[in-house]
C-alpha cells in the first residue's frame, strides 16, 4: 500500500465524527469520498490540496453553503457543484432538511495531468478546458440532467469486485464531461441572497410552530414584504419542495407523533395540525402513510 493511500485512509479515520463514510484514492491526484451528514455532524472542509477542484454531488437530502458575501448556494438531489479547493474555506455549511448524503471528488489538476490516465491522454487540451470552464469562478452549482445522473449513479450500487473499476471509470467520465467545450451556463443554479434566505427561514419557523393555522402565500407575502413568486422559488430552493408539500410532511409527522404519544381524539389531532375536517385529515394521513390514523395508533 503506497504512502498516499495510507494517508487517505488515516484522514478518513480523523473525519469519522464529521460523517465521512469512505475515502478512496482512484488515481494520483484524484480522491473520492462518500459522505453522510446530519445536522449535528458538519465536516470541516478539506484544504490540503491547493491546485485543484472539488466536485460535490447531492444524492439525497440538501446541503447549503453561505458564502463570504452572504449569498447562499443550495444543492438538492441530483445537483452538483464545482469549486476551487480552498476557495470557500470560510463558508458556513448548513443542512436545511437535517440530512445530506452525497459524494465529493477531489482533483489535484497538476498532479493528475503530470501523468494522466490513458483516456485523458487522448483528450487533447482537456486540462485547459477544465480550467477555463471550472476555474473561472470560485464556486459554481449546476442542475443535474440525464447525462450527469448517469455518471453519478455509477458511483453507487456496484458489485464489490467491480466497484473500484466503476469508480475510476466514472471519475474519468465526469472529468471528460467537465472538459467539454463551451460553458454550462444553462444548467447553473441560482444563488440566493442572505436577506431572502433569512425571511424564508422565519416563514418556515412560523408555519411549523403554528401548524393549526392555515396561512396563505399571499398573507405571508404581505407580512414579510416579499414577492409571492420570490417566496415560492426561494422556499423551494432552501427546503427542496413547495411550501404546501413541505408543510404537509411536517403536519403528517406531527400527527403521527400525537397518535403515538397522546390520547387525543382523531378530531383533536386533525385540528392541531391544521385540518378542520376529520375526514379530510384521515384521507391526507392515509395518502401519506398508507394507513388510516386509527390503524396507525393501534
Amino acid at each position: 500500500m503506497n504512502d498516499e493511500l495510507k494517508q487517505t485512509q488515516k484522514g478518513l479515520q480523523q473525519r469519522a465524527d464529521g460523517g465521512w463514510t469512505e475515502t478512496v484514492l482512484l488515481y494520483p491526484g484524484v480522491e473520492l469520498s462518500y459522505l453522510t451528514m446530519q445536522a449535528d455532524s458538519i465536516c470541516a472542509q478539506r484544504t490540503a490540496w491547493r491546485d485543484g477542484i472539488e466536485i460535490n454531488y447531492c444524492k439525497t437530502g440538501r446541503i447549503a453553503w453561505q458564502m463570504d458575501g452572504g449569498d447562499h448556494i443550495y444543492l438538492g438531489p441530483g445537483n452538483f457543484a464545482v469549486r476551487m479547493i480552498g476557495s470557500c474555506r470560510d463558508a458556513t455549511i448548513t443542512l436545511p432538511t437535517g440530512l445530506y448524503e452525497g459524494l465529493t471528488l477531489f482533483v489535484d489538476l497538476q498532479k493528475l495531468f503530470a501523468c494522466p490516465p490513458e483516456p485523458l491522454v487522448d483528450a487533447d487540451g482537456i486540462e485547459a478546458v477544465i480550467r477555463k470552464n471550472v476555474c473561472g469562478r470560485a464556486f459554481t452549482s449546476f442542475q443535474g440532467n440525464g447525462h450527469t445522473e448517469t455518471i453519478f449513479s455509477g458511483f453507487y450500487h456496484q458489485s464489490e469486485h467491480l466497484r473500484l473499476a466503476y469508480q475510476k471509470l466514472k471519475a474519468l467520465e465526469l472529468l471528460l464531461y467537465l472538459g467539454q467545450s463551451g460553458p454550462f451556463s444553462r444548467d447553473q443554479l441560482t444563488e440566493y441572497q442572505s436577506e431572502q434566505v433569512e425571511i424564508i427561514r422565519k416563514i418556515h419557523q412560523q408555519m411549523v410552530a403554528h401548524m393549526e393555522q392555515k396561512i396563505t402565500i399571499e398573507e405571508l407575502s404581505r407580512q414579510y414584504l416579499i414577492n409571492p413568486t420570490t417566496l415560492k422559488e426561494t422556499f423551494k430552493a432552501v427546503y427542496g419542495r413547495s411550501i404546501a408539500a413541505h408543510i404537509k410532511q411536517h403536519r403528517m409527522e406531527q400527527a403521527a407523533k400525537l397518535l403515538r404519544e397522546t390520547d387525543l381524539s382523531i378530531a383533536e389531532i386533525a385540528q392541531a395540525v391544521g385540518y378542520d375536517s376529520q375526514s379530510r385529515f384521515t384521507a391526507a394521513f392515509k395518502s401519506f402513510f398508507q394507513v388510516v390514523p386509527r390503524e396507525y395508533r393501534k
